[in-house]
């Protein structure tokens, strides 16, 4: 597939990662739009993004929204008529080192809300423009710490996280991946979907600075997106259901 058919979208795509994933996709050639969920923050990335000679869209996108994400999708097969990628990158969490038995079901909700519920509605409105598409790749952004082997594996490094519901809620979205995946196999459709896990990053995610994250030992973004990046770029890698990272396969 020639990167000039292949149209975009990065969900909360107007900083850290999320515009990190878009620069290096419209580095390459393809057509990327950035979901933002306050249009301004988002219009204000694509001039940054322009001033290095980088033409990128914006659309605002709020995915615990439902009416933002339907008018978004409209928008899109209005403007576009198809999608051959959707990153869910969007994400966030509100429960980091609280204990299990102290956290509110208001915070777990609100886990779930953005990296859960949010995700799936995205992903369905989004479906009919990626069966537009001759090929399409669905690509949620996970974690590790959504991974139950992992954070019963005293070697592992998520293994002494505690943030119960985000990584109950990345568990979820992992479930969701799986069956999606299955789903798009048993219907015969030219659609994978698999998640990546972009370690630890050293964005402003989860409250922190960059510069704080990286004292705890995040990487850079630049070394968070290669696995994305790749995986989004390579349209001959038909693998379906995968949990991976720059390392390889990570347990689900």
């Amino acid at each position: 597939m020639k990167n000039n058919s292949v149209i975009t979208l990065v969900t909360g795509g107007n900083r850290g990662m999320g515009l990190a994933i878009a620069k290096a996709l419209a580095a390459s050639g393809q057509k990327v739009i950035i979901g933002s969920r306050n249009l301004d923050k988002g219009k204000s990335a694509v001039e940054k993004l322009a001033a290095d000679g980088l033409k990128v869209d914006v659309i605002q996108l709020d995915v615990t929204d439902s009416d933002s994400v339907t008018a978004a999708a409209q928008e899109l097969m209005e403007k576009y008529g198809y999608l051959t990628t959707l990153i869910n990158n969007a994400g966030s969490v509100f429960d980091f080192r609280i204990e299990p038995s102290q956290i509110s079901q208001e915070l777990i909700r609100k886990d779930f809300e953005v990296n859960y519920f949010g995700l799936i509605d995205v992903t369905q409105k989004m479906l009919p423009l990626l069966k537009k598409a001759p090929q399409a790749k669905i690509i949620n952004i996970s974690s590790m710490m959504g991974s139950k082997t992992e954070a019963l594996n005293p070697q592992s490094e998520v293994y002494k996280a505690v943030a119960v519901g985000y990584q109950s809620a990345k568990a979820a979205a992992n479930m969701f991946t799986v069956q999606l995946a299955k789903e798009m196999t048993r219907n015969n459709l030219p659609i994978t979907v698999n998640a990546i896990d972009p370690g630890m990053v050293a964005t402003e995610f989860g409250g922190a600075t960059p510069e704080q994250a990286r004292e705890m030992g995040a990487k850079s973004i630049d070394v968070g997106i290669t696995r994305t990046v790749a995986l989004a770029t390579d349209f001959e890698n038909k693998d379906n259901a995968t949990f991976t990272n720059i390392s390889g396969p990570v347990a689900w």
